[in-house]
């Protein structure tokens, strides 16, 4: 089968003929029908996060049908649609146990330390795979298990109230669903931060208020709207410490900081006055939970989450338009989501 690999650091990926993966008694076989690109994969390319094992077919926004199963699988059957959990875990240790899979002393995850769905075909086991009603295209299912996901897991972390405000920096894929969950949770106003015009108006259509950081200053403008009091929540998106310091700034009193952009450089805080004075908290997210995604799933089937705008371009399975998209993401480009849909 063909497959779009990782080769090594700062490197083009290229596409390689490789087989077929072979499945396990409790494993299916899914023929990919979308793969999401994701920052995360310009960040691996780029060498922010390692890869391992080299070569390794990136991907871990994928959705597809069943093609095989394994002998011990009775929750699915041939030709169902599915959408796929990234994180291979055990399901046995203490951490799956008390459902924070991601944390499983052997997760694997797609794309990033198993061969992902930048591919033809993709072996996981079967409870990975979630079912994708018909009502959600293959596109929008792949990127329901990525940046939608991390958004909801990232408004579950914030423990976010009914009539609180919120700051989102950052409206991209993930900013996006977090606008539109945030609303669901309950949030009186969801204040949405970027420097893409675009991507602020598609924030608008979801009931947020833009806030363009390229014409104005992002915390001052998020305080005149609160009449000085700040963000109840503030969750940063972008991954860039110039995001992340303005999402403590603007958070006021008893507020909550989420953390979601990846970034290897280090983050500078006022420890009085930007965390101890106003009791801010400051919470890591890092990806979301296998228990988390049915219910998200369930909420894009009842347009509860509606992510029909989210994914802006398809394109092949080709390693020379892949990379052109992970280049673009580098450079923060206008497309919210690209999906590759395999022929």
């Amino acid at each position: 089968m063909k497959a779009i690999r990782f080769v090594g650091v700062k490197q083009p990926l290229e596409m390689q003929e490789i087989p077929i993966p072979e499945i396990g008694v409790r494993d299916i076989l899914v023929k990919v029908k979308a793969a999401g690109i994701c920052h995360s994969d310009a960040h691996y390319r780029a060498g922010i996060s390692p890869v391992r094992p080299v070569p390794l077919t990136l991907g871990h926004e994928v959705a597809g049908v069943v093609e095989k199963i394994g002998a011990q699988v009775t929750s699915l059957k041939i030709g169902d649609r599915v959408c796929l959990h990234y994180n291979l875990s055990c399901g046995d240790c203490y951490h799956c146990s008390t459902g924070n899979d991601q944390f499983c002393e052997k997760v694997l995850m797609l794309g990033h330390y198993t061969n992902g769905g930048y591919a033809e075909y993709i072996s996981v086991p079967a409870r990975n795979a979630i079912l994708q009603p018909d009502e959600i295209p293959f596109e929008q299912g792949a990127t329901l298990m990525c940046a939608s996901a991390t958004a909801f897991h990232a408004l579950r972390k914030s423990r976010i109230k009914g009539g609180e405000r919120v700051a989102i920096f950052g409206a991209g894929g993930l900013g996006q669903s977090a606008i539109q969950l945030a609303k669901a949770f309950g949030a009186l106003e969801v204040y949405a931060v970027d420097i893409n015009a675009d991507k602020l108006n598609l924030a608008k259509r979801y009931g947020a208020i833009p806030v363009n950081a390229k014409q104005v200053n992002a915390v001052d403008e998020i305080k005149k709207f609160t009449n000085g009091k700040g963000a109840d929540v503030a969750i940063e998106m972008i991954g860039l410490p110039q995001t992340m310091k303005q999402a403590i700034q603007v958070a006021g009193v008893l507020a909550r900081v989420v953390i979601v952009g990846l970034s290897n450089k280090p983050l500078e805080i006022d420890t009085y006055n930007e965390l101890l004075g106003n009791e801010v908290e400051l919470i890591g997210s890092n990806d979301h939970h296998l228990q988390e995604l049915p219910l998200l799933v369930e909420m894009a089937r009842k347009k509860i989450l509606d992510t029909s705008h989210i994914v802006t371009k398809t394109i092949p399975l080709d390693a020379d338009a892949v990379n052109a998209v992970l280049d673009d993401l580098e450079k923060f480009s206008s497309d919210v989501r690209t999906v590759i849909v395999p022929a």
